[in-house]
């Protein structure tokens, strides 16, 4: 089997890539840096079965050979983050959208067996219901979330119309060890490990209250690896930990206490809850999660000096790195 990872440097990417090499499967990762590490895939390097490419997906003049003669592509390169969407809403159209588009009409012309697209859960903005299903209303509170939503769409048209095999994965605030340590602002985790090694307060928004799907990585790409195996085409699958934790909750299991946590205003176009309803794959691919939060963490704190580089964060930090979020998404 000979497969693409696009974005394969990436937090996801790297461990879709190890999953693939574990599977027997020659990889060619395409990456173009913008947030990949090439220390993510380190361990493999000698790896014959491996090929690093240094390219934008939306260059498709550079990457159509290489999707000839490939089975599987798992696209998962993509811009991530709220505020940075906000502020460079061409970079993220460019990316999401143009780069989307280019890599299915490379796998289209190349005429490959199977085409999963990373989606997601941002893209249900504020949910009326939880957990939610497919079938809650699409409704995106930021850039971000809209790119990849037309992404989505995209893929799934593809299926529709040019029956290209694509299958959509809308993951849940997924975390595990390579999560981004770049200086934006971001995904609590990675807030949350910067300040743990730095002695630093947790910076907790609100309450605390708030609840999170988080979804361990492995399992995250053990759905990949599912529904790349199945028969399924033009279907969207939710992927989720079937469980919905506090903020306090992973605070707790970082070690934190009442006395090293300080609460900073909570943020316009956030949900008071993410969680997703699983049952659909669960049904259907009979995949079900493995890993709880609690085992997760304790992952992660083994492998917690990935995030020395981390930047560190804090409440005058992000009320200043967070400014255009409340600008333009606050109540008018």
């Amino acid at each position: 089997m000979k497969s693409i990872v696009t974005g394969g440097c990436g937090f996801i990417g790297s461990h879709m890539v190890d999953r693939l090499l574990a599977e027997g499967h020659d990889v060619t990762v395409i990456d173009n840096f913008s947030t990949g590490r090439i220390e993510n895939l380190k361990h493999h390097e000698g790896n014959q079965h491996l090929t690093i490419v240094e390219a934008d997906i939306c260059d498709q003049e550079k990457i159509n050979n290489l999707f000839v003669g490939i089975d599987w592509v798992f696209h998962m390169a993509a811009l991530a983050d709220i505020v940075p969407s906000i502020q460079r809403p061409d970079d993220y159209y460019h990316s999401n959208v143009d780069g989307t588009y280019s890599v299915l009409r490379a796998s289209q012309k190349a005429g490959i067996k199977r085409f999963v697209y990373t989606a997601s859960s941002s893209c249900y903005g504020i949910p009326d219901s939880f957990p939610t299903n497919e079938e809650a209303a699409i409704r995106p509170e930021y850039p971000y979330a809209l790119t990849k939503r037309l992404g989505e769409e995209l893929a799934l048209h593809w299926a529709k119309v040019y029956k290209l095999p694509v299958v959509s994965l809308c993951l849940f605030n997924v975390y595990g060890p390579r999560s981004r340590t770049s200086g934006t602002y971001g995904a609590v985790f990675g807030v949350f490990l910067g300040q743990k090694l730095a002695g630093k307060p947790y910076t907790v928004v609100g309450t605390g209250e708030q609840t999170r799907d988080f979804t361990y990585v492995t399992d995250v790409v053990d759905a990949f690896y599912t529904v790349a195996s199945s028969d399924v085409v033009g279907e969207r699958f939710n992927v989720g930990s079937e469980h919905t934790y506090s903020v306090n909750r992973l605070v707790e299991l970082l070690g934190g206490t009442e006395e090293n946590v300080v609460h900073i205003p909570k943020r316009p176009g956030e949900p008071d809850c993410t969680w997703a309803d699983t049952k659909k794959i669960n049904t259907v691919l009979s995949w079900h999660p493995k890993v709880s939060l609690e085992e997760g963490v304790s992952l992660i704190l083994q492998n917690i000096d990935y995030w020395k580089e981390a930047p560190v964060w804090t409440s005058q930090t992000i009320k200043e790195a967070t400014a255009d979020w409340f600008k333009y998404l606050g109540e008018k």
